[in-house]
C-alpha cells in the first residue's frame, strides 16, 4: 500500500477536535481558555466534534457517537487536521466500525498520543495514511513551558523539511493541569545511548501498551523496515515494560526492525538507566541495532510531534546520537 501524506496547516486553517478516547467533559475551562489561545495565535480556527462533551461511566461516550464525530471530522472539506481531546483506554473499541475508505480517500492531519495510538497505526495499517502521534487539545492548555512542545509540532505539522530532534533543556512529570503555577521542572540530561549503530526506518509505535492491543489483528503495522518509537505511562514498571517489549520481539517480522527510539519514563514508573540497560542488553534479539531511550516523547513533558508512517534517521557512535525525521 502506497503512503499518503496529508497536506501541512497552513494560518486560517479549520482544525477539528473530537474525542474518540476520553471526553472533553473532564477537562477544565481554564486549560480550555489556554488551548483556545494558542489555536487562535498560531492562526487556526478551532471546531469541535457534536459529541465531544458526551460523558459515560468511563468518561467516554458511546462508540456510534464518538465514530459519528470521526467520520464528520474526515468527511468535511473545510477540515484540514484533525485533533483528540485526550488519551484514555477504549479508542480501540472503534477499530472494526471505522469507514477506512472514508479516511483514505479523505485524508487529512490526525494527531493525538496515548490510547490513540491505536488509531495512529491501524490509520497507517489500514489506509497507508500518515497521522501523527503529538500533542492532545488538552495539552495546548499548558500555559508554562511549551515552547519546545509547539516548536515541534509547527516543524511537523505546518512544514514539509526534515528536521532533527534535540534534546530539550528541561523536562517535567507533573500534573500541570491541576495547578499551571507550580511546576517542577528537571534538568534534562540528553538521550540515552544504548547500542551504537545507524538505521533508517518507516516509523511506527508509541505507546507501547497500547500498541500491543493490536496484536494478531488485522490493524498492527508491518514491521519491516521499521523505527520502532516506544513510550508508556506511569501503569509501566520496568517489568511490565519489560514483558510488552518481549511480548513484540515474539512478532514473527520483528527481525525487520532497524531501529528502537524511546521516549522518557514518568517517575512512577520507577525504571532506573541500570534497569532500562538491563532489559535491553540481555535480549539478544536487540543486538546490533541502534538504541536510544530518553527522547522528548510520551506522557512527560514537553514532547515532539513525529509521523507514524513518516521516516527517521537515527545513528548512535559513542556518546553522539543524530535522530532526524526525513519525511513526515
Amino acid at each position: 500500500m502506497n503512503k499518503i501524506y496529508p497536506a501541512k496547516l497552513k494560518a486560517g486553517d479549520e482544525v477539528r477536535v473530537i474525542a474518540p478516547s476520553r471526553s472533553l467533559a473532564i477537562v477544565s475551562q481554564e486549560t480550555r481558555d489556554v488551548a483556545q489561545r494558542r489555536f487562535a495565535n498560531m492562526g487556526f480556527k478551532l471546531m469541535f466534534g457534536k459529541h465531544v462533551e458526551e460523558k459515560d461511566l468511563f468518561l467516554s461516550s458511546s462508540v456510534a457517537s464518538r465514530l459519528e464525530d470521526l467520520h464528520d471530522a474526515f468527511r468535511d472539506p473545510n477540515i484540514k487536521a484533525i485533533l483528540t481531546v485526550i488519551g484514555g483506554f477504549n479508542s480501540n473499541q472503534l477499530l472494526r466500525y471505522i469507514d477506512w475508505q472514508l479516511i483514505q480517500n479523505n485524508p487529512k492531519i490526525f494527531c493525538g498520543y496515548s490510547d490513540i495510538t491505536a488509531l495512529n497505526n491501524a490509520i497507517f495499517t489500514t489506509t497507508g495514511l500518515v497521522s501523527y502521534s503529538g500533542p492532545h487539545y488538552s495539552t495546548f492548555g499548558q500555559e508554562l513551558y511549551f515552547d519546545y512542545t509547539l516548536d515541534y509540532f509547527k516543524k511537523c505539522l505546518c512544514a514539509d523539511d526534515a528536521f532533527t530532534v534535540s534534546p530539550s533543556g528541561q523536562w517535567s512529570d507533573d500534573a500541570w493541569y491541576r495547578n499551571q503555577t507550580d511546576r517542577n521542572l528537571i534538568r534534562n540530561a540528553g538521550f540515552l545511548a544504548i547500542t551504537e549503530g545507524s538505521a533508517v526506518g518507516t516509523i511506527v509505535g508509541a505507546n507501547l501498551c497500547t500498541l500491543n492491543l493490536l496484536q494478531g489483528t488485522e490493524y498492527f503495522p508491518s514491521l519491516v523496515d521499521a523505527m520502532l518509537f516506544l513510550e508508556d505511562d506511569n501503569e509501566s514498571l520496568p517489568h511490565t515494560f519489560d514483558r510488552d517489549l518481549q511480548s513484540l520481539m515474539h512478532l514473527p517480522d520483528f527481525h525487520g526492525v532497524r531501529g528502537i527510539v524511546m521516549g522518557r519514563f514518568q517517575k512512577a514508573s520507577n525504571m532506573t538507566t541500570e534497569m532500562l540497560v538491563n532489559i535491553i542488553k540481555t535480549k539478544n534479539e536487540l543486538d546490533g541495532i541502534p538504541i536510544i531511550a530518553n527522547v522528548d516523547f510520551g506522557h512527560t513533558d514537553p514532547k515532539i510531534t513525529f509521523p507514524v508512517g513518516g521516516v527517521a534517521s537515527l545513528t548512535v557512535t559513542g556518546e553522539t546520537i543524530q535522530l532526524d525525521i526525513t519525511k513526515h
